[in-house]
């Protein structure tokens, strides 16, 4: 088993992203984050969708993919020719006299503090899902109390496989 994140460019159409998740759920394949987003161009939407399953499944969900009619182009990326990243946002219960050792284990990993009450902190952070889990880890003495991620996003290194729509 292994996991694969695969970047789509689709038409922005009603329905797209229900079209792709439907092909998952009706082949059984797993879908571990799906990320879309429109792009540069309004008539195009970028997805990122990351699986896992042996070489058999993962050469299949691509294979489908490239059948769908909304689906202009597919890379596979990988850490060698591509930047991916995810977003989380975690909610902590934290004392006042909590604050500044979070703040400064925030700070080592570039993170930002954008909520502050009299009991919580909620802290955005942005890197590969390495660092999050490291970053998780260390939070691991507070009490967390809300988590959310965005999934992974990413794009190709270079301009060299860049796909040009008219």
């Amino acid at each position: 088993m292994r996991k694969q994140i695969l970047s789509l460019l689709v038409e922005n159409t009603a329905g797209v992203t229900s079209h792709i998740s439907g092909l998952f759920s009706r082949r059984g394949y797993n879908i571990d984050s799906f990320s879309a987003g429109v792009t540069a161009d309004p008539r195009f939407t970028r997805i990122t969708i990351v699986s896992t399953g042996d070489e058999l499944v993962l050469d299949q969900i691509r294979k489908q993919l490239e059948k769908l009619e909304d689906v202009l182009d597919i890379k596979v990326l990988d850490n060698e020719s591509s930047v991916t990243r995810e977003l989380i946002l975690v909610k902590i219960r934290a004392k006042d006299t909590e604050r500044q050792a979070v703040m400064n284990v925030t700070d080592i990993f570039r993170g930002k503090i954008v909520d502050v009450t009299n009991d919580s902190m909620v802290i955005e952070l942005t890197g590969q899902q390495a660092k999050l889990e490291a970053f998780l880890d260390l939070l691991s003495g507070y009490e967390v109390l809300e988590l959310a991620r965005t999934g992974i996003t990413g794009l190709t290194r270079g301009s060299a496989d860049v796909t040009y729509l008219d």
